[in-house]
């Protein structure tokens, strides 16, 4: 799998982890505590969620892709078997033309 990562993406994780630091450094400031390694789990938890949405979103374009080429394919194939249906519909109504046309000649003589 091809693994493009939207510039948006990106801003939006970034977003995430500044944010989560801000929140939980303020947050411990309120309590007059300074614990740092509770403000770096905070932004690895951030960063692993972002992971896993941008993981997500990645699968959800694959599946896209897969959908969006079987379609395309069942759509050829279709095609194909209307023609050759139509080709052989063309034979039958031609021959049964035929058919009809000569009961008539003879029913005319």
């Amino acid at each position: 799998m091809d693994l493009k990562i939207e510039p948006i993406n990106i801003i939006f994780t970034v977003v995430m982890a500044t944010t989560a630091a801000t929140l939980t450094i303020r947050w411990m400031m309120l309590y007059s505590k300074q614990d740092y390694l509770i403000v770096i789990s905070a932004i690895v938890l951030v960063l692993s969620l972002a992971a896993l949405l941008i993981n997500i979103n990645q699968r959800l374009i694959q599946i896209q892709q897969d959908i969006e080429a079987k379609e395309r394919a069942l759509r050829i194939s279709v095609k194909s078997v209307e023609d050759t249906v139509d080709k052989k519909l063309n034979a039958v109504v031609h021959r049964v033309n035929e058919s009809v046309n000569d009961v008539s000649k003879r029913m005319y003589r």
